[in-house]
């Protein structure tokens, strides 16, 4: 198998990323991997979709940092690759990192994936799909019983209503974001703070505020979907509970969170199967539900993480049930001979 990974810059992936993970194991099988940056691309009038490609060699890497060391190698020089001879191209940036210094970058990713989408290659998440999807608006499209009560706007005044008609308390953040990065937990401890905390949120877009949930205090859940349903290995889910070390109100790793192997409570169970039926519609192959108490508070449909935090803490290999799948998905569009769809490939 052929592979494809799109992140935002080689140069700026790091070894706890679950892209790495993959690839990792890909290469440890056999398969071709190469990365792409989502400057890379190329359209050539006569090859179709290409990229300037970092490929990795094929080997057996002791741990993801000595894997990333290889990537990031400066004698690493690139290869002209063209994607019609891929058989899978998965897309893996994070758009938020881009929206200060290329926010030009990620929608032009996603107008290439959709071309390379037209010939052979399976391209995941679905990219036709995805262009809606990055939005947190999208959120909004699963039913009210997953979802905390939300407003979304530029308005200082309507984001106030909002606090006011919810005790004073909620969380406000950037539609577009990811990480934890400009969340802020609104209360009457720091409300005085208010108009300064809206101008830093909108000064890039628009505003989400989010009914504050009780349950987020003690952390949340993050749950990894494939095809729609509940990632499981065995009788183990691909799931965490992310919780705060400090004082901080945020439980993402990245800001610092503590994780630990959890088993999925019924009522996030339900959630999984609530949300399963629109991810399998739009073609959401790999995503990551983020869940406290019985709310769904975010879904992550670019770069859902937490593989490498799930396999180190239960010995599950995870990534290698995702790339058995994706075996299963190249095989399966041979047998049908490309009648089947992106978007069906995509979660079958």
């Amino acid at each position: 198998m052929k592979i494809a990974f799109v992140v935002n810059r080689v140069a700026t992936e790091q070894d706890d990323y679950t892209t790495i993970r993959l690839a990792r194991k890909a290469v440890a099988r056999g398969h071709t991997v190469a990365l792409i940056g989502l400057g890379d691309f190329i359209y050539d009038w006569q090859d179709g979709i290409c990229a300037m490609a970092t490929i990795s060699k094929i080997a057996k890497f002791d741990d993801d940092t000595t894997y990333l060391a290889h990537l990031q190698d400066p004698k690493m020089a690139r290869e002209r690759i063209n994607l019609s001879e891929y058989d899978i191209l998965m897309l893996r940036s994070d758009p938020a990192a881009e929206l200060t210094t290329r926010n030009w970058a990620p929608s032009s990713g996603l107008l290439f994936a959709q071309l390379a989408s037209l010939r052979n290659t399976i391209v995941l998440n679905d990219p036709k799909q995805l262009t809606d999807a990055v939005n947190k608006t999208y959120f909004q499209g699963f039913p009210e019983a997953v979802r905390p009560e939300t407003s979304i706007t530029r308005e200082p005044d309507e984001i106030s209503r909002f606090l006011d008609a919810h005790d004073g308390k909620g969380v406000i953040k950037p539609l577009q974001g990811s990480g934890g990065q400009g969340v802020f937990l609104i209360d009457e401890d720091n409300r005085q703070n208010l108009n300064q905390i809206v101008e830093a949120v909108i000064r890039d877009g628009y505003a989400i505020v989010q009914e504050y949930l009780p349950a987020a205090k003690k952390g949340d859940l993050r749950m990894i979907t494939l095809n729609g349903r509940p990632l499981k290995v065995d009788d183990t889910y691909a799931c965490i509970h992310r919780f705060s070390q400090t004082d901080d109100h945020r439980s993402n790793i990245s800001a610092g969170g503590g994780v630990e192997m959890v088993v999925p409570d019924e009522v996030a169970l339900q959630i999984a199967e609530i949300v399963g039926p629109k991810l399998i519609d739009d073609g959401m192959y790999l995503t990551g539900l983020d869940i406290a108490g019985d709310k769904m508070m975010e879904i992550n449909v670019d770069t859902p993480g937490g593989l490498n935090f799930m396999e180190d803490l239960s010995g599950v290999d995870f990534s290698g049930a995702i790339l058995d799948d994706l075996e299963r998905k190249v095989r399966l569009q041979g047998q049908y001979g490309g009648t089947l769809t992106n978007r069906q490939l995509a979660v079958l």
